[in-house]
């Protein structure tokens, strides 16, 4: 079955619409504010956003250029995501945003021209175009958390986070990769109930493993937004239970998650 591109980045602007929605009332000084990010304030999220759309429009465009700033940018170690926030630091906040807002009309345009069938390289394996369409929504929809989180906003959740739970589902092997873990062997079944109450299921029925509970607690957790123990997920066995505690759906080394006991740390309600 073909992948419906244009569904696909139908949902990115959508997504994207949120953040900007909750950035363009925020005062100068509003974006100085510490995130749940441990020493990011909204800015760092914004421009971290911007950056790495520029990076995927470039990994479309010209995938040499991208493998060549991809490994210097490597090199410079592992907490490369901390070295670009610090670059922009100084940014005011009306520029961060513009340059997320033409970074994320490029890279939405890129991505609208590409050929379907095209390999995208990242700071990982490399991807299908839906998969690197769907993994910049993931990242926008979890930096948004942050600073949903920062603002004390609740986001409605949507039929959006279909994608980044799906993400979170197939990023279960690298994950236990990159924390030098070998995949389980047992498969690991999901079962969720999205936010109009329908089912979301991966993997065989009668696994052994199984996660259940809400698509947001899931995508919270793979996001690393919330620690395990502040959603309501439930978890039936050894490597269901110890894939969560350590989920990651994004590229990279292995993030340190959050701890519990966060105060804005809502419950998913489905």
């Amino acid at each position: 079955m073909a992948v419906d591109i244009a569904g696909l980045l139908a949902d990115l602007r959508a997504e994207s619409e949120v953040t900007t929605a909750l950035l363009r009332p925020l005062p100068p000084e509003g974006w100085d504010a510490p995130t749940p990010a441990a020493g990011w304030t909204i800015r760092d999220q914004v421009t971290h956003l911007a950056y790495f759309d520029e990076a995927a429009t470039l990994a479309v465009t010209d995938p040499g250029r991208f493998t060549a700033a991809a490994a210097e940018l490597a090199a410079a170690g592992a907490d490369f995501p901390d070295q670009v926030a610090a670059r922009h630091a100084g940014l005011p906040g009306a520029e961060a945003l513009a340059w997320f807002t033409s970074a994320r009309a490029g890279m939405i345009a890129a991505y609208a021209a590409a050929d379907p069938a095209v390999r995208v390289p990242w700071y990982g394996p490399p991807m299908s175009l839906a998969s690197s369409i769907t993994a910049r929504l993931m990242e926008t929809w979890a930096h948004t958390q942050d600073i949903a989180d920062t603002l004390g906003v609740t986001r409605e959740p949507t039929g959006r986070l279909r994608h980044v739970a799906d993400l979170g589902v197939r990023t279960m092997a690298f994950t236990h990769v990159i924390h030098g873990e070998p995949v389980p062997d047992e498969p690991i079944a999901v079962d969720l109930t999205g936010p109009a109450g329908e089912r979301w299921t991966w993997g065989p029925a009668g696994a052994a493993n199984l996660v259940t509970g809400s698509a947001l607690d899931f995508c919270l957790v793979v996001t690393q937004r919330r620690h395990l123990d502040d959603t309501g997920l439930r978890l039936t066995g050894a490597a269901a239970r110890r894939w969560m505690s350590i989920a990651q759906a994004f590229a990279g080394a292995p993030g340190p998650g959050r701890p519990p006991g966060e105060p804005f740390a809502e419950r998913g309600a489905g």
